[in-house]
């Protein structure tokens, strides 16, 4: 290979900028991309498939799923008839909660996906969206994302799972597992990228890609482990973050991409930029004087391809060429690019069928399970007078509020562009349960605009209704031309001038949380009612509202549920589905509480002067339509083919009259140690299904993953003696057992 084909091989410009649709709904390569493929210069592609705002590729100018599959099979087969080499074009696409194109399934974001604990149902989504997007022809998706909570007022709280890392490294083991199958060059597998490496999630005051202040000990501890666990499942492709770490930006770090990440970890795939941190390197970080050093820089320290391909095309042969950098270290890089090419079957495999994308994308199957995980990732934080769930004889409901119709505003971010009829709101889903002529709507007000316009028409609405659900939180979507909504008739209008309602998503960082706009006066007023109120937040990030928590008569927070979000809601609702999602990020009472996250440290104190530290809603907790009991836990030796110090055994019975699903959760304090601890951290949960009356035992295995920190001289390590064993409903109602460790008995 000549230095410039090399240099190709670690390019990744963007994918819709390659071809030009034509009228009949086929693709045509523009002559420069053509061009760039007979010279061996694009060695990838980002985001051919990918349509939303930004990319400005619409549902008139995107391509259906049998097209999009045609689209990138003309371009590998130009990319391999026409260049010297034949080498075929590795395609990454976009998955965070589904693949990002017109016509793919739109599951839950992460943070509802978390929200489930459903660790098994969460693996099989991710076997959906792989063959989704590998049918088309995509090879490599950049998900899942693996940052660690620490401020929710971050925009991209939403594509998290939350705020604890061993949950999160759960679920880390699953999407890998998930995304690439048996086997990579399984014509159903998709290569996943883990992101953002590390430290992204948290980066001072809940700013994106601001810098992170931890010390080593603390991010190997927390941040690293996802990463660490995901790596150990098979992992072969990381992305770095934007954030520097104490002064070292993470896409120039030697630290993490090669001496963790290679060295320590084992880990042989290939790491990839985000897109534009190279940039960054001279222009944000400053830590380049020219384009030539920080291509030096990234490629040193680890890192392989370029997003964008911006700088490596720019200035990469020049920093050969000047002797800046070795042709060696290029070597290395292509060679890791080129080995998972071959792995993921490329050579053999290179182009896909077209009518196998039609038939798979967007499947009946795939709709209904999008729709179970919604529902069980969905969490009831109130139930006063067991409102919910409402009977379904009742007379009229009215749905209310911004979020009750609005398709976008409950898919999130990185979303493509829905065909009409594709999503179903809650509006939607309460009809096709209760019938039209039994539902009453009206909008009420806006997400962020101070809009009172509407508010006396919703009053009046909800006046006729023997139950009010009222429907508000917040919105990731972007601008996709669908207009607005007439506050007094509730219909959309399109004007030149649509108003954004994004208030969440990447970029979107807030320095409060709680509602925007006349939401919270529209919930006043329709509590003047005296009517059941059910308040469904449908949101990306917590909120806080103390009002709300005080008046309301039951609180549903759904995240964003996804396209069969607004079935799924109506299930819970009315009680077709018991509720089972519990938080996996805590809520404050008061922004000042920030952080709020449950794994405190005994040094942190008690109290501010206004109020103490503990959450509204902490870690964990959800509520269900039925009442479980939590009883007889007892620790055990662990049972010679259990890999343990011991073994913790509680039996769980379901004493209420509904069968339902629970979360039992284990979690770990350590009582005296060589290094501060958390009051405990979770290191175990199992969801379990229980019929009215049924009682199951379950057990945990205490073994050195439980046990186990990383201690002064960054080592895992597990120390003897004392720990309390904590099982229960949440990080604050557990049965407690005492455990003694003694590394050569075991188990005293």
């Amino acid at each position: 290979m000549t230095i410039p084909e090399k240099i190709g091989q670690l390019i990744q410009p963007f994918g819709w900028k390659c071809y030009e649709k034509q009228e009949d709904g086929s693709t045509r390569l523009t002559d420069e991309f053509k061009e760039q493929l007979r010279q061996g210069a694009v060695g990838s592609l980002y985001g051919v498939l990918r349509a939303d705002p930004w990319t400005e590729v619409t549902l008139a100018t995107g391509l259906s799923p049998e097209q999009g599959a045609k689209a990138i099979n003309e371009i590998q087969e130009y990319a391999m008839q026409h260049s010297r080499l034949g080498i075929p074009v590795l395609f990454g696409e976009e998955c965070s909660h589904g693949h990002m194109a017109i016509g793919a399934t739109v599951f839950p974001v992460p943070i509802l996906l978390g929200s489930s604990w459903n660790v098994k149902l969460y693996k099989e989504m991710c076997r959906a969206v792989a063959l989704e997007t590998r049918s088309q022809g995509g090879a490599v998706t950049y998900s899942p994302v693996l940052d660690v909570v620490r401020d929710p007022r971050w925009g991209r709280t939403e594509e998290c799972f939350g705020e604890d890392p061993y949950l999160i490294s759960e679920f880390a083991v699953a999407a890998v597992e998930g995304l690439q199958g048996e086997d990579l060059a399984d014509e159903n597998s998709l290569l996943a990228t883990l992101k953002h490496f590390a430290g992204y999630g948290s980066t001072e005051g809940g700013r994106n890609a601001q810098p992170a202040h931890m010390g080593l000990r603390e991010l190997r501890e927390v941040d690293f482990l996802p990463f660490r666990k995901a790596v150990e499942a098979g992992a072969r492709s990381i992305m770095t973050a934007y954030n520097e770490i104490d002064g070292i930006p993470c896409t120039s770090n030697p630290y993490l991409l090669n001496e963790v990440l290679r060295q320590e970890w084992g880990f042989d795939g290939f790491v990839i930029t985000d897109c534009g941190a190279l940039g960054m390197l001279v222009n944000g970080h400053n830590v380049a004087a020219s384009g030539e050093e920080a291509v030096k820089l990234a490629l040193e320290s680890g890192t392989d391809m370029e997003m964008s391909g911006e700088m490596f095309s720019k200035h990469l042969l020049a920093a050969i060429e000047q002797g800046l950098l070795s042709e060696e270290t290029l070597n290395k890089a292509v060679l890791r690019v080129l080995s998972l090419k071959f792995e993921l079957g490329l050579f053999d495999r290179p182009t896909v069928d077209p009518a196998k994308a039609a038939q798979v994308i967007g499947s009946p199957e795939h709709k209904q399970l999008a729709r179970q995980i919604a529902a069980e990732g969905i969490v009831l934080l109130k139930n006063e007078r067991k409102t919910l769930p409402l009977n379904k004889n009742i007379g009229k409901v009215a749905v209310i509020g911004p979020n009750a119709n609005a398709p976008y505003n409950q898919l999130g971010d990185y979303t493509s562009p829905q065909e009409e009829g594709q999503i179903t709101t809650l509006l939607d889903g309460v009809r096709a349960a209760l019938g039209g002529e039994r539902v009453l709507y009206a909008p009420g007000c806006r997400i962020k605009e101070e809009a009172r316009e509407g508010l006396a028409t919703a009053i009046e609405c909800a006046r006729q209704a023997d139950a009010i659900i009222v429907a508000i939180g917040g919105s990731s979507a972007r601008d996709f031309g669908e207009g607005t909504i007439d506050l007094v008739t509730g219909a959309a209008v399109v004007t030149d001038n649509a108003l954004s309602e994004m208030e969440c998503g990447e970029g979107i960082d807030r320095m409060t949380l709680n509602l925007l706009g006349s939401q919270l006066e529209l919930v006043r007023e329709l509590r003047k009612l005296d009517k059941p109120l059910i308040v469904v937040y449908i949101n990306g990030r917590p909120i806080v509202e103390p009002w709300i928590v005080e008046h309301a008569d039951a609180i549903v927070e759904a995240w964003y549920p996804g396209q069969e979000g607004g079935h799924a809601l109506a299930d819970i609702l009315l009680g077709d589905v018991n509720p089972s999602g519990k938080l996996t990020v805590s809520i404050p009472r008061h922004v000042g509480q920030l952080p709020v996250y449950y794994y405190k440290r005994r040094t942190r104190g008690k109290r501010y002067l206004e109020m103490d530290f503990e959450a509204q809603y902490p870690f964990g907790y959800g509520l269900s339509y039925t009442s479980f009991e939590y009883s007889e836990l007892q620790i055990e030796d662990a049972a010679e083919d259990e890999d343990g110090y011991a073994a913790a055994v509680v039996m769980v019975r379901n004493s209420g009259h509904m069968a339902g699903h629970e979360v039992v959760q284990l979690y770990v304090t350590d009582h005296a140690a060589t290094v501060t601890r958390p009051q405990k951290l979770l290191k175990g949960f199992r969801k379990i299904w229980l019929e009215p009356g049924e009682s199951k035992q379950v057990r945990f295995v205490i073994g050195r993953e439980q046990l186990e920190f990383v201690g002064q001289q960054l080592q895992r390590i597990v120390e003897d003696g004392d720990f309390t064993i904590r099982v229960g409903a949440s990080s604050l109602q557990y049965l407690e057992a005492p455990l003694r460790v003694s590394l050569e008995g075991r188990l005293s």
